[in-house]
């Protein structure tokens, strides 16, 4: 560089760098959409139903219009139709949505009809927070092509007043014959939920029951509490390829013993949970646990956000803590259980709502300005915090304990047990994902026709399962083997803890 000094050409260097830096961090604020000008361009979202993500997206998109001059629309459609929605539009070819919001299980189905993150977004600070965990949830073929909106995982989350209370803890002694403690398995879960249940614990004049959790058929929701109940059974420590399917021979694990007792345990569980608890919606669960219903819960963020809104009453009173895992699990290697002095503890990284732009859309463009605008530090710590949004984690900065404790005014003790509960989901080496292969939705509508069955028309687990295995040889057949293992492949690398080649 003719007549540039060294000590020039780093300060130029340095200039250029910082101005990429300080243009990538304000990509997406209101003040760079501010400029943006879609003054009667469409912008098309196809969204769930308000409150859970319908909300936060439909009010975000309302700023988002005001600021560009977009024109709106949005779609709301019950999580029982969304599905559908999207879908007959991509099969037809039709140039529907612009912006599609949907479970981040059905990746496979949607890969083709979906374009990838541009690269000018991958560099915002808003998508490098995102953690592996979720980077690789968004990705497909070794390309981010979903982009994250919201982070799920189950862990446990109980009312310390009720666990806590030297009176109940001494009652439980005589009951069970072992002191009252946060659940470290299903088996103490069941236990100190039944303790719970059917009393006014709290003392607010209305009975407390032991649990809540996501049940309803209707929406299919129902799956996603099973699976952490069988994730700790069916999927043993050493031994690796698979714990929906075998991967090597492609025959259905879902009926397998490990498989059987969690249905067996969610069976009985119908006894701890509250009036109507067997149809409970995500609504209803959000409402039950963190309106103060209930004194333990093992689902999504959501409820625990709802508890420690301010001014709640019980936001003092909340616990968290990794999810229950069991001593027994089976080892279908040798057709037998083994039985571990410690817990085995997989935690289930639920499906989770995704989005992404449809690559028929003609504004592509503004359509993932939008999404980026979505998730700015503004928007994203504010949906965080309401717990009906069904905004959860995913970002490296969700997982600290100060934002909690310092922003958002959480009991620094429920802050720090919180954070600790997220960094272990999210690292765990070992961990239970969705099926995210082509025909996931037809897998688990079976899945949730036979739990159905065993829930509510007596159908034994066992038999009500190996209906359901049934079922997934022939839809697995219907697709391909062969299509569906490799899908399942990418699910499986990620579940043994083996790091991604791509």
């Amino acid at each position: 560089m003719k007549g540039l000094t060294i000590h020039a050409f780093v300060a130029a260097a340095s200039l250029i760098l910082n101005t990429a830096v300080f243009a990538a961090t304000q990509a997406c604020s209101p003040s760079a959409m501010s400029k943006r000008d879609y003054g009667g361009r469409p912008l098309r979202i196809l969204v769930h139903e308000k409150p859970v993500m319908g909300e936060p997206m439909a009010l975000n998109a309302e700023r988002f219009a005001a600021l560009t001059g977009a024109d709106l629309s949005v779609t709301h459609v019950p999580f029982g139709d969304l599905y559908q929605e999207m879908m007959v539009p991509f099969l037809l070819g039709e140039d529907a949505y612009d912006v599609v919001v949907y479970g981040s299980l059905w990746i496979g189905d949607v890969a083709p009809y979906i374009a990838p993150v541009p690269a000018r977004f991958l560099e915002t600070p808003e998508l490098r927070s995102v953690t592996p965990t979720y980077r690789q949830i968004a990705s497909w073929d070794g390309r981010m092509i979903q982009f994250p909106i919201d982070g799920d995982r189950h862990y446990l989350k109980y009312r310390k007043d009720a666990l806590e209370n030297p009176d109940y803890q001494a009652r439980f002694q005589k009951v069970y014959g072992r002191s009252l403690t946060v659940p470290t398995t299903w088996q103490e879960y069941e236990e100190v939920a039944r303790f719970f249940s059917g009393w006014d614990w709290d003392g607010d004049g209305a009975l407390e029951y032991g649990a809540a959790e996501y049940t309803s058929v209707a929406g299919m929701m129902v799956f996603s509490s099973f699976m952490s109940r069988a994730a700790p059974y069916a999927k043993h420590p050493d031994v690796p390829g698979g714990f929906f399917f075998d991967l090597e021979t492609m025959e259905p694990l879902i009926d397998t013993p490990g498989f059987v007792r969690a249905l067996e345990d969610m069976v009985r569980a119908r006894q701890y949970w509250p009036p109507n608890g067997d149809q409970f919606t995500v609504v209803d669960e959000i409402e039950s646990f963190g309106g103060g219903q209930t004194a333990l819960s093992f689902t999504y963020d959501d409820s625990t956000a709802r508890a420690m809104e301010p001014g709640s009453p019980i936001a003092g009173e909340m616990g968290f803590a990794p999810p229950p895992g069991s001593r027994e699990v089976w080892n279908r290697r040798t057709g037998q259980w083994d039985h571990f002095a410690e817990p085995n503890v997989v935690p289930y990284i639920a499906w989770g709502w995704t989005s992404a732009v449809a690559a028929s859309s003609p504004n592509r463009d503004m359509a993932f300005d939008y999404l980026c605008f979505f998730i700015t530090d503004e928007n994203h710590n504010h949906d965080l915090g309401i717990g009906r949004f069904g905004v959860n984690p995913f970002r490296s900065s969700d997982f600290s304990w100060a934002y909690y404790h310092r922003q958002a005014g959480w009991p620094e003790a429920a802050a720090r047990d919180y954070a600790a509960a997220l960094a272990f989901v999210d690292g765990a080496p070992h961990k239970v994902l969705d099926l995210r292969t082509p025909g996931v939705n037809q897998f688990m509508e079976a899945l949730v026709t036979g739990i159905s069955a065993a829930l509510h028309d007596g159908v034994a687990p066992k038999e009500a399962l190996e209906r359901v295995a049934a079922d997934w040889r022939n839809i697995a057949n219907e697709i391909g083997i062969e299509e569906v293992r490799a899908a399942y492949r990418s699910v499986v690398a990620v579940e043994d803890g083996i790091p991604p080649t791509n």
